[in-house]
């Protein structure tokens, strides 16, 4: 089965307030908590194999039960060496796994296929309206300084915590909480965006409203209906 493993079922574009979250519920919004890839940024890991492996291979390497690959990247994104990833790959799933893996990390930066339209708009339009903007992403240590360069959505953000920087990772509650205080801001008042259900799930935990991200439209509208006083979309006839 592609994608991460143990999703749970969570439906996009939807305020979520469960759990130590649902003491935040109507409450104003004063801080915007972002996540990068494929919330501000196309990421797309089987991008990067194209130029070496046919589309079956790369439709094998994101199915985790056969590559692993989402349980290295989790490695990785946590601070641990991809070197030290490979060595469980080929333990688990084979040498030839561990091959195409490591030709993944070396071509990173091809799996970055562009900003999501409309968020480095949304950003300003945020700022102008007063909110606090942040940036909250499982990402690679090493290849993160380069992701930066490439997209001025992240340069524009109020400050960022990035996990391979500080060793935890989405969805465990200690790095919400970590950023947080980095920030210093309030979870009741803040709302973290994400497109994994899992994530939203780490930060009601941590006490923050979330929304699953999957379309830059409705993420606006929801923001909207949560009383930020942002540009809404025009219908020109």
């Amino acid at each position: 089965m592609q994608g991460y493993p143990g999703e749970p079922d969570m439906r996009y574009d939807l305020l979520q307030a469960e759990g130590n979250a649902s003491q935040a519920q109507g409450r104003p919004v004063t801080d915007v908590i972002f996540d990068f890839g494929n919330v501000l940024l196309n990421w797309d890991p089987g991008a990067a194999l194209v130029p070496r492996y046919d589309q079956d291979t790369i439709a094998r390497f994101l199915d985790n039960e056969v590559s692993g690959f989402y349980d290295v990247d989790d490695m990785v994104d946590e601070g641990g060496s991809v070197d030290d990833a490979l060595a469980m790959v080929r333990e688990q799933h084979g040498e030839q796994w561990a091959e195409v893996i490591r030709y993944y990390y070396d071509h990173t930066q091809d799996s970055l296929a562009g900003p999501i339209p409309g968020a480095r708009m949304l950003i300003r339009d945020l700022k102008a309206a007063g909110i606090g903007v942040w940036g909250l992403s499982n990402w690679q240590k090493e290849s993160f300084p380069q992701a930066e360069q490439q997209f001025a959505a992240l340069r524009e953000l109020d400050g960022k915590v990035i996990s391979g920087l500080v060793s935890m990772r989405k969805p465990q509650r200690r790095i919400y909480e970590l950023a947080l205080s980095t920030f210093g801001i309030d979870a009741r008042t803040s709302v973290f965006v994400d497109d994994k259900a899992m994530n939203i799930v780490g930060a009601n935990e941590a006490g923050i409203r979330g929304i699953r991200f999957s379309d830059p439209y409705r993420l606006r509208a929801v923001l909207i209906d949560l009383g930020i006083d942002i540009p809404a979309i025009a219908s020109v006839q």
